[in-house]
């Protein structure tokens, strides 16, 4: 990538949330912020703006729906990184935005957030 976007990761495992963080960086991201609670990520919102996100749908303190939200507010594009599957049955928060289910290749997350980049300019 030309530039580093800033990209926020909302992971409450946190083995997981440092791998991504690692291997983002690895593929040209910044991360902004690896926030375990959706307090924690509304927090630090309150101060920034991510360039994107990568969510897990349940968070320490639970499901992601206000901080979904809120990016959606702002027109920050995002994709989920969960271990819920699928279904066709997405709160409103979650319709219409990249689902990716745990574990997925670490290519496939890179190139899942290049794509909803790519798609924001």
């Amino acid at each position: 990538m030309s530039n580093q976007p800033h990209c926020m990761i909302a992971e409450d495992q946190a083995l997981i949330g440092l791998a991504l963080e690692a291997y983002l960086e690895e593929a040209g991201f910044k991360i902004s912020g690896l926030f375990p609670t959706n307090a924690k990520a509304l927090g630090w919102l309150e101060q920034d703006t991510p360039d994107l996100a990568l969510l897990d749908v349940m968070l320490g303190d639970g499901p992601c729906l206000l901080l979904a939200r809120e990016l959606k507010r702002r027109s920050v594009p995002f994709a989920v990184y969960s271990a819920l599957p699928a279904t066709g049955d997405h709160p409103p928060e979650l319709l219409g935005v990249p689902w990716l289910e745990k574990p997925a290749k670490r290519e496939v997350v890179a190139q899942t957030l290049e794509n909803l980049v790519n798609a924001s300019s």
